[in-house]
């Protein structure tokens, strides 16, 4: 991978990442997807059915098999939280990019998704909750923090990039686009 991704859902991570692998011209692949790809079936019924147990072993097989590919990898919301995922991506040498955003700013992308069931039948306290039980995972594989509240997904992409050049983990390459 060129970089990953992570934070809670709905930060941006699959709008990013699709704008960023645009940008640097490799391929973007949304971690949820392939998961769902795999099950053949949604997360939601995946979780009905096996449970979260099996759901965190099916996702850590996933990240395992992704990680041997070049792109951005936009992973879910709970990925860190499983330690074996959160151990990979402390130690992985690609760039880990913690998108965050409030609550506020979640209610407002993903509250009346039927995509994101969770979050509809969460209160905001719980959401507040759950984003704050999630964090420390997040912080601890993070190599930078970016607040998506109020900014565009371009503003965001460019500023990953600059991150890129400026800890040579990207080089400049004719190819970007801007």
């Amino acid at each position: 991978m060129d970089v990953i991704l992570i934070g809670f859902m709905g930060s941006g991570k699959t709008t990013i990442g699709k704008l960023l692998a645009e940008m640097l011209l490799v391929p973007h692949t949304d971690l949820d997807q392939k998961i769902v790809e795999s099950a053949g079936q949604t997360i939601k019924d995946f979780f009905s059915k096996y449970g979260e147990v099996k759901f965190r072993e099916l996702e850590h097989r996933i990240l395992l098999n992704q990680l041997k590919k070049n792109g951005v990898l936009s992973t879910g919301g709970g990925t860190p939280i499983n330690i074996q995922n959160l151990e990979i991506l402390q130690a992985t040498k690609t760039p880990v990019i913690l998108l965050e955003a409030s609550t506020n700013t979640i209610l407002e992308r993903v509250g009346k998704s039927e995509e994101r069931p969770l979050v509809n039948q969460m209160s905001t306290r719980q959401l507040t909750s759950l984003r704050a039980e999630r964090m420390p995972f997040y912080q601890e594989c993070a190599d930078l923090r970016i607040n998506t509240d109020n900014r565009s997904p371009v503003e965001i992409t460019e500023q990953i990039y600059r991150y890129l050049l400026d800890t040579n983990q990207y080089s400049i390459n004719s190819k970007v686009k801007f």
